[in-house]
């Protein structure tokens, strides 16, 4: 998905602060390598969270914005441990009901693609 159509998707679909924070959660997620979504996916949320970081989100601080640039330009060993803790922290912040939710909202909405021979792991686990 190249970056028009995602900023495109934003404008058409604005996002609530709670999903601003359930970006921001994956984008760590995806950081700490944890994250199940296909590479496509990965990348399709990594633009997302360039286009909404900036947004006013619920419950996760914004310090995390700095650390998520630091982590994207060197993962080193170190960085993967802040990540981590970090990534932690915002799962106990966002309950699974609620990142099942907007997961479930970006492929109603057709951000994501439609799941295919629905995984249950992977979709309450992006």
């Amino acid at each position: 998905m190249n970056e028009d159509r995602v900023s495109h998707w934003v404008r058409a679909n604005p996002l609530t602060p709670v999903h601003v924070d359930c970006v921001i959660a994956v984008m760590l997620k995806i950081l700490d390598g944890k994250c199940r979504m296909p590479p496509d996916e990965k990348q399709v949320m990594a633009r997302l969270y360039d286009e909404v970081r900036a947004w006013p989100h619920e419950r996760l601080d914004a310090r995390l914005h700095p650390l998520i640039a630091e982590a994207r330009a060197s993962l080193d060993e170190q960085m993967k441990v802040r990540v981590y803790e970090q990534r932690v922290l915002a799962e106990t912040v966002i309950s699974r009901p609620v990142m099942k939710g907007f997961k479930a909202m970006l492929r109603e909405r057709g951000l994501l693609a439609p799941q295919q021979g629905h995984d249950e792991q992977r979709d309450t686990d992006p």
